[in-house]
């Protein structure tokens, strides 16, 4: 085709754009490219016989050129980088189709330069992605878009110490939670903790109190070059300001002189919490008297109430505990799996207090070992109780992985053949209620297909409330309607219509609620049929 032929042909298109347009063009354009409809716009995204060109893209859409050329976001990701826009943002599906087709749910932020962290991964995009934080002009005038969010924590949080400290909110702070912060050392601060400092709620020093209308709790510009700029002198200055000169931060009870005293050299070795304990604790008669000390419950009594006095004996303290604190223990597994009890599996990261602590407190002597004198039975009412023999869930799961789930089939009403006995439990027995609550179903179902199949006939094949979908359908291979014997109905297929196609005679009825194709009360009349 030589160029006057082409020229005439695009003459002909200018002219006739009304009628040929419609034919050329796949389909109208969405609301936010309306403006580009029109055969004489074509090449304003398309080159003459290609496809959409990124580049004519990206000369309309100069914010994210900008982030690309500065390797910036999704779209300079690996993922997306270089590849054509028309892959995720095709068009010409009519006026009202979504450009932006993002599925939130499984969108991976990590793409975008901005990993969600803690706190962050639980908040839906509409929380973060609001048009009042964007601060270029020419991306907050767009209707919807994900661009132009700040990635300091001042650009969505308020700055709770109003500038008295560093805007790096994350030198001291986690993306877990804003209350605490992990992530401070007081040692590298120009105050160091030390001996009861360290114990010292910090709302002690650091008050709360109000600043310009708002709640602040101040953490710079504290005094502390002295005692009493936090302390109350006692003694009202009769003995100076100097107050490390008789007493230490490990104690202000502990005058020196007492807490000088080396107890090491005594046949009883203060160690772990022992070192802090006031000697008067101990010694309540004087300092001098002996005292008995070879078991722990000559001074501690026994917490756990005689539960593991046996023939009248009572084990001592240094069991399970040492002197470093009573919380914790150093009762190791290989002991617990000499008890009745063994650990396996999940049971060997669960913690004591799960099992040992359900009320205010510490029960050891646990007589009733089933899973359910721990667990609770979620599917209580819902499976019978023959399949849970002695509330005991080993019939189906392992402590080793819960979801892994062992159970024969056979011994129900319904055997699992092909198909069937590749699915998960989950498939057939749990499905969403319309409240998105999980919906068990065990006993409820018969082994009658319309139970997890929906019935595409719309009930033609119903009898007295049954459907016997095998009657037509070859088993649980396939869904192959290889059993249907069409002589068996009341149109015996002879002559020429063997070879007529089932969707000649069989039509989709596209009038009901839900199309289906019609099987039965089909016109059999020849002139239905023939003229």
């Amino acid at each position: 085709m030589n160029s006057v032929k082409i020229f005439y042909i695009l003459f002909l298109l200018f002219f006739l754009n009304i009628t040929v347009s419609g034919q050329i063009s796949p389909g109208e354009l969405a609301e936010p490219h309306a403006h580009l409809e029109g055969m004489s716009n074509c090449t304003k995204c398309h080159e003459l016989g290609e496809k959409v060109s990124v580049d004519k893209c990206l000369a309309c859409h100069t914010e994210l050129k900008a982030r690309i050329d500065q390797k910036k976001g999704f779209h300079s990701s690996a993922k997306v980088y270089k590849k054509s826009c028309f892959i995720c943002h095709s068009d010409h599906h009519g006026r009202k189709y979504d450009i932006v087709r993002l599925d939130k749910e499984k969108f991976d932020h990590n793409e975008t330069g901005w990993i969600l962290e803690g706190k962050h991964k639980e908040k839906k995009c509409a929380d973060c992605h609001k048009s009042e934080r964007i601060t270029d002009p020419a991306i907050k005038k767009k209707k919807m878009t994900y661009l132009g969010l700040n990635t300091q924590c001042t650009s969505c949080h308020d700055d709770y110490h109003q500038k008295t400290l560093s805007a790096d909110c994350s030198s001291c702070h986690s993306y877990e939670a804003f209350k605490l912060a992990p992530k401070f050392d007081h040692s590298k601060s120009k105050f160091v903790l030390k001996g009861k400092h360290k114990s010292v709620d910090c709302s002690k020093c650091h008050e709360v109190s109000t600043l310009n209308g708002k709640k602040f709790q101040r953490f710079s510009g504290i005094p502390f070059n002295s005692c009493v700029s936090c302390h109350k002198d006692v003694h009202d200055n009769k003995f100076g300001q100097k107050c490390t000169e008789c007493h230490s931060e490990e104690s202000f009870k502990a005058v020196k002189g007492i807490s000088q005293f080396d107890h090491n050299k005594t046949n009883f070795r203060l160690e772990g919490k022992h070192v802090n304990v006031n000697c008067k604790l101990c010694h309540k008669v004087s300092l001098t008297a002996p005292l008995k000390h070879s078991r722990c419950m000559d001074c501690h009594t026994d917490y756990h109430k005689g539960q593991f006095t046996k023939k009248g004996i009572t084990p001592d303290c240094s069991y399970c505990h040492d002197q470093n604190g009573f919380k914790g223990s150093s009762f190791t597994f290989e002991q617990h799996n000499k008890s009745s009890f063994k650990l396996d599996g999940a049971h060997a990261a669960t913690p004591c207090i799960s099992c040992h602590k359900k009320t205010t407190e510490w029960q050891f002597q646990i007589t009733d070992k089933r899973c359910m004198a721990c667990h609770n039975n979620i599917h209580k009412g819902f499976i019978e109780e023959k399949y849970i023999p002695e509330g005991r869930c080993e019939s189906c799961h392992n402590t080793l992985n819960w979801s892994s789930v062992v159970f024969d089939h056979k011994s129900t009403t319904f055997e699992l053949k092909g198909r069937h006995a590749e699915r998960s439990c989950r498939d057939c027995h749990f499905k969403k209620g319309t409240d998105n609550q999980t919906i068990q179903r065990f006993a409820e179902l018969k082994g009658n297909c319309e139970d997890c199949h929906a019935d595409v006939h719309q009930k033609q094949f119903d009898v007295k409330g049954k459907i016997e979908c095998t009657t037509c359908h070859g088993g649980f291979e396939n869904w192959k309607a290889d059993r249907f014997n069409h002589s068996t109905t009341k149109f015996k297929l002879e002559g020429g219509h063997q070879g007529v196609e089932c969707a000649k005679c069989h039509i989709v009825i596209k009038s009901a609620p839900v199309p289906f194709i019609q099987y039965k009360n089909t016109d059999t009349k020849c002139i239905s049929c023939h003229i």
